[in-house]
């Protein structure tokens, strides 16, 4: 057996990993970002149908890509222990169940205009949106096999491809939907349209490039020979994996969604001031989920190696560069509210001042989160890696939906406290989910590994 790894090499390790996928899910944000921007430049009406489409999209992407998440451990222990036939047959069965999903969830998208109406939405607004989704919604395809194919990656670490695919992707998207919205360039003026045909041409992009490099950089892998032939074990334990990830990602961003309709009950300008501080708030845990990705990728690999020392060391350094982390992220909310909060806003926008008072009391709330978010992301990056994901589910349902969502409703509303009420929901919903999430890994599951790796 290999001598014991240090903690400075874990560190070094963790880092090499975790800064290229910290900086992929910067870029990421970026693309989302360009987007409301160049919207919100082009009409309030076409921003407010892609916000609204967009959020459709993603809730729909992030609870089918649990599969993909599912294949970045099963690949770090297939790589860990030297089996590369069990590694590639994983990601093929990761692209065949991310393939069927988005089959079944292509109907929702074309008729999504009723479904968007039935949410109370204006009819000129559904179905702007609706014309929107149509397109984006055919991307759901390779939007899902990047993430496999990226999730392959990184567990493999080859994590620098996986940044330079976002960023390439990224400046795709600035270029494509500065000609297709606006009709520059001697492109026809497409607004919404654009944007939607601008997004599809990025998830084309990114899938051909990952898969290019892929190929090349891993032929022993022989990844997309024969990926027609089915492999039901293999199907069956991606499966087993990936189903409870997705519902639990889908937990958590409800919670989000449903402090969004919260906020929106409270009118335009505490759901403007919501926007800008959960746009601060997701870029800051973008960073997070990088070391997320990487204590997966690191808890597999002790799992390839049946070493719960390894584990155990692993753990706690990726959990102090977490913690590390959400304290600038404190700092810098606390120290700059009005600054950060200033950077989305117009100077001549008539309601500035109001949404500022607002977003400056929303900002200090995130700041209390961000230690709770950071500690429930890496907690379930390492009970992924360890292959446990069923508890995960329910420990997040039961934050987030038993607890958070009633929370910030009985703060904001019946006590009285306003979009301030509705924020600490999330915090409460968030420190619960930490707390459970750590004892589990801490406590059951490496007491239970430790005695599996003895025998």
């Amino acid at each position: 057996m290999s001598h014991p790894m240090s903690y400075r090499e874990h560190t070094r390790a963790v880092l090499r990993l975790g800064i290229p996928l910290i900086g992929g899910h910067v870029a990421h944000f970026a693309i989302g970002l360009t987007d409301t921007i160049m919207l919100g430049w082009y009409s309030v009406e076409a921003l407010a149908a892609v916000v609204l489409g967009s959020t459709f999209f993603f809730v729909t992407f992030i609870f089918g890509s649990g599969f993909a998440i599912a294949v970045m451990p099963l690949v770090a222990e297939a790589d860990a222990s030297g089996d590369e036939v069990t590694l590639r047959r994983v990601t093929r069965m990761g692209m065949w169940l991310s393939a069927i999903f988005a089959a079944v969830v292509l109907p929702l998208f074309w008729y999504s205009g009723a479904f968007l109406s039935l949410l109370g939405q204006t009819a000129e607004t559904a179905e702007l949106a609706q014309r929107y989704l149509r397109l984006v919604g055919l991307g759901m395809l390779p939007a899902l096999l990047v993430m496999v194919l990226k999730s392959y990656l990184a567990a493999l670490e080859h994590t620098r491809v996986v940044f330079w695919v976002t960023v390439a992707a990224a400046v795709v998207n600035a270029f494509a939907n500065y000609a297709l919205i606006f009709g520059n360039w001697g492109l026809p003026e497409l607004g919404v349209v654009g944007a939607a045909v601008a997004s599809l041409l990025v998830q084309v992009v990114s899938l051909v490039g990952c898969a290019i490099y892929a190929r090349m950089a891993l032929p022993e892998h022989s990844l997309f020979a024969r990926l027609w032939r089915p492999d039901w074990e293999a199907f069956g334990q991606v499966f087993r994996l990936g189903a409870p990830i997705g519902v639990t990602n889908l937990s958590e961003v409800s919670l989000f969604a449903a402090s969004s309709v919260m906020m929106g009950w409270l009118g335009t300008i505490a759901l403007a001031a919501h926007g800008i501080a959960l746009q601060l708030a997701s870029l800051a845990f973008m960073v997070q989920l990088g070391f997320s990705s990487a204590a997966t990728v690191r808890a597999g690999n002790a799992m390839g190696r049946r070493d719960a020392q390894h584990l155990a060391r692993g753990a706690n350094v990726a959990i102090v560069l977490s913690l590390v982390t959400a304290l600038l992220a404190v700092a810098m909310l606390l120290i700059f509210p009005e600054e950060l909060l200033s950077l989305f806003l117009n100077p001549n926008e008539p309601e500035r001042e109001a949404i500022l008072g607002v977003g400056v009391s929303l900002v200090f709330v995130a700041a209390i989160f961000q230690l709770t978010d950071g500690a429930q992301v890496m907690a379930l990056g390492l009970l992924r890696g360890v292959k446990d994901t069923s508890a995960p589910m329910i420990i997040a349902a039961i934050s987030y939906w038993g607890i958070g969502v009633p929370c910030g409703y009985v703060l904001g509303f019946v006590v009285g406290w306003n979009g301030v009420g509705v924020w600490l929901g999330l915090v409460v919903g968030l420190s619960v989910a930490a707390v459970l999430l750590m004892w589990r890994f801490w406590g059951p599951k490496l007491a239970s590994l430790r005695r599996q790796f003895a025998t």
